[in-house]
């Protein structure tokens, strides 16, 4: 037998230390090769920590709530080794029976046999639900890749679970009040009901609770409050015309779809607008360092994504070398990270300027805060039908609110509105996108 090293990844230079999150298995039980050990939580994201081998977690040496650096070793896994050389699997290490469940689906209550079960993959945030609940995750079908139980999978589970119980319960109503219950004699129909559903008045401090902030959380704030302190933040507006945009993807969405196997959506044509932008408009893809202006060559496009744990945000590498088949496959596979928490540290790191779209949301106009130490972001809204003037004529077009925050020490108002300008140019008139005019 061999012991290897569990450790907590290498982290990035902005990213100083993690925290220890909740061991997903306890010393002395059997692994799978990239069963999810532990999850160590950063500023930015949540890193699984995977077993490296088939084995046995021997030991544990960070605890939860640990602080720990990069590289640091948080326990040790025992690896097997048969006679011929090969590890041996985590079943053939130690059996491991799960305990009977209760199968719950709409309508239907029994008891399951007892069954051997590997260790289910979780995803942060959908182990976070299963512990809060008490579930058994073996008993949630499970739809992430190579059979990860999401966030989804369990909101889902929990869904159906309720409306079962609350058939059950309508049922045993429904009984009650015709007098179709068996009871033991002499027993008191009128029991006491339980506190938590006792009527009464009830304190404000017994309405309210209180919960830590995440580590992520609590990063998010102190980057909006060093963004506010640090940086003269000036915010100017536009509307675009999406009559355009809109048509060119009714008349061609089908056939990209069927070209490219991916949707065509309205993200990759602000990611080629804003990259025309910042061709002409450089300063706006720069950053201040020290005394110093820091002009990037290259345009890393951070794409803002909300999840249960709040925003991230992943960045298109050398979004000026994508076309909008691979924009648009790159931000479906980040959404789906976002939500299962699977994102990498080098996905959500290295930004030069942001979009964010609150219109997804409903929102009609909103002045965004810049992302440290980026210069600038990119405000998108909904689209709503309004009355416009075109050519002396009323008409309704598909009109949306744009919205440019810039740091007004580095970007004059007249390079952040011009660069505005150049944006609802290119997207009014998409074809300019493909001839780069």
């Amino acid at each position: 037998m061999d012991t290897v090293e569990i450790k907590a990844p290498q982290l990035p230079e902005s990213v100083t230390d993690g925290t220890v999150g909740d061991w997903a298995v306890e010393a002395g039980q059997a692994v799978s090769r990239d069963d999810v050990l532990v999850v160590v939580e950063t500023d930015k994201v949540a890193l699984e920590i995977v077993a490296p081998a088939d084995g046995v977690l021997e030991q544990i040496l960070c605890q939860t709530g640990d602080i720990v650096g990069s590289g640091e070793v948080l326990g040790r896994l025992r690896r097997q080794v048969r006679a011929g050389g090969s590890s041996a699997s985590a079943a053939g290490l130690q059996e491991q029976v799960a305990e009977a469940a209760v199968a719950v689906s709409a309508g239907v209550a029994g008891e399951e046999e007892t069954s051997r079960q590997a260790p289910v993959s979780l995803a942060p945030a959908a182990r976070k639900l299963v512990e809060e609940h008490g579930l058994d995750p073996g008993q949630i079908p499970a739809t992430g890749k190579k059979g990860r139980l999401t966030k989804r999978d369990v909101s889902s589970y929990l869904a159906d679970l309720t409306t079962a119980l609350g058939a059950k319960a309508a049922t045993s109503e429904t009984a009650a009040s015709s007098g179709d219950v068996s009871m033991t004699p002499g027993a008191d129909r009128r029991q006491p009901a339980p506190d938590s559903f006792r009527a009464g008045p009830a304190t404000a401090v017994e309405r309210s609770r209180r919960v830590p902030m995440t580590r992520m959380r609590a990063r998010i704030a102190e980057r909006m409050l060093q963004a506010t302190r640090e940086s003269a933040m000036l915010t100017t507006f536009n509307e675009v015309d999406m009559s355009q945009v809109l048509a060119l993807r009714e008349r061609h969405g089908e056939r990209f779809a069927q070209a490219y196997d991916v949707g065509l959506g309205l993200m990759s044509f602000f990611v080629r607008a804003v990259v025309e932008g910042l061709r002409r408009f450089p300063v706006v893809n720069a950053c201040l360092d020290g005394k110093d202006v820091l002009y990037h060559e290259y345009q890393h496009i951070g794409i803002a994504v909300a999840t249960p744990n709040g925003l991230v945000v992943p960045v298109l590498r050398d979004a000026q070398a994508l076309g909008f088949a691979e924009i648009e496959r790159q931000i479906a596979e980040y959404a789906t990270g976002a939500k299962e928490g699977s994102l990498s540290l080098e996905q959500i790191s290295g930004g030069t300027f942001t979009i964010t779209n609150g219109g997804v949301f409903g929102s009609l106009l909103s002045t965004p805060i810049l992302n440290p130490p980026q210069t600038a972001i990119l405000g998108m809204h909904a689209i709503q039908d309004r009355p416009v003037a075109v050519a002396g004529q009323v008409e309704v077009r598909p009109m949306m609110y744009l919205a440019l925050t810039y740091d007004h020490r580095l970007v004059d108002g007249r390079e952040a509105v011009r660069f505005l300008v150049c944006i609802k140019e290119q997207l009014e008139d998409p074809l300019r996108l493909l001839l780069a005019i």
